[in-house]
């Protein structure tokens, strides 16, 4: 079989766009990647480009389930080398619709650019990378077939579809940071396991913050059990529900989602102090996903994302503060304790503490 693998190798300006366009797909990434020791920065810039690609031919909606699918096949080819990143750019480029933002339509017509670095990288590295793009490519080929306004079957289809678009990625930064830094690698089994559950606390906030934003373009990805044991059925879900049934089970979602974020913060902790840069991108993004949820614990009635989106002010202080109280475990601990004090307290088997 023909690879394609480094028949162009990456230039500056690869790089250059790489950099340009990490500020257009995402501000949150934008600010916390520059955090991380140089020789890891291109690489997760990378790696979070690849899944912005595979999230994007997901969720455009002008693409049926069958493209999507193709889609989602061949660029799983494209980043191991066995398909051309410009036949994927030209096939799917043309193909997407409104709903695709333009940062989005940027990034997809120049895959070549951002597989010529991915190409750059070294065999661990890459096959990390790879890894990543197969099983959330594949996943979330799978996931667009069963989407419905119904939600999941139950908390463990949650978790797996979790496992997919996020816990795979907390995989693949440890597999990163293990082949950076000797000491990391030293406990990688256990933060391997706790990668997979702070990955799942951030999707779940993620979740629990699109739930409407979902449902306009007819997903639901809260599981049908938690809301069942209330008395309610996620079918008859409307904007603005004030049914205490449905509260108690966004209750149930949100304390599970604390539980898998104190196993993030364990996780940081785990990395070693010196390596402040590292601590810093999880507990950005650490600090950030708490605030979202308090605010979506404080107004469960939301009816659109924009309503518990967290201001930029409060971007701003999570920063300061984390990156202060970086290297001190106790510190941190006593900080999210005092963060997440109003939100439910709910095992990750959904059932409270």
């Amino acid at each position: 079989m023909t690879t394609y693998t480094m028949a162009h190798p990456a230039s500056i300006e690869d790089n250059h766009y790489q950099e340009h366009i990490l500020q257009g797909v995402s501000r949150t990434f934008a600010l916390t990647i520059p955090q991380l020791p140089p020789s890891l920065y291109p690489v997760i810039g990378n790696a979070y480009l690849l899944c912005r690609i595979v999230d994007t031919v997901e969720d455009d909606n002008g693409l049926s389930s069958e493209q999507t699918r193709k889609f989602a096949e061949m660029f799983i080819q494209v980043v191991s080398g066995k398909v051309a990143a410009e036949a994927f750019a030209e096939a799917l480029f043309p193909l997407l619709s409104d709903h695709t933002i333009p940062a989005e339509h940027d990034l997809i017509k120049n895959t070549p650019a951002v597989i010529r670095i991915t190409h750059s990288f070294n065999l661990t590295q890459r096959k990390a990378l790879e890894r990543c793009v197969r099983i959330m490519g594949q996943g979330m080929a799978d996931y667009q077939d069963t989407e419905s306004l119904a939600g999941l079957k139950d908390l463990a289809a949650l978790n797996q579809y979790c496992y997919h678009v996020a816990g795979v990625v907390g995989e693949m930064l440890t597999e990163l940071f293990c082949d950076y830094s000797e000491e990391i690698n030293l406990n990688k089994p256990a933060l391997m396991k706790l990668a997979v559950s702070f990955g799942q606390g951030l999707q779940m906030t993620n979740i629990l913050k699109d739930i409407w934003e979902d449902r306009k373009r007819g997903a639901c990805w809260l599981p049908q059990d938690i809301f069942r044991e209330k008395g309610f059925d996620l079918n008859e879900l409307q904007p603005g529900c004030t049914d205490p049934r449905f509260d108690e089970g966004l209750g149930v979602l949100i304390g599970i989602a604390k539980a898998h974020l104190r196993n993030a913060l364990t996780y940081t902790c785990m990395i070693p102090p010196k390596e402040t840069g590292i601590r810093r991108f999880c507990l950005w993004a650490l600090g950030m996903a708490v605030l979202t949820l308090n605010k979506i614990n404080q107004n469960r009635s939301f009816i659109q994302g924009e309503q518990v989106k967290i201001s930029r002010k409060s971007v701003k202080a999570t920063v300061l503060i984390t990156s202060a109280l970086a290297r001190q475990d106790w510190a941190l601990q006593q900080m999210f304790a005092l963060t997440s004090r109003h939100l439910p307290e709910v095992d990750v088997l959904g059932k409270k503490v």
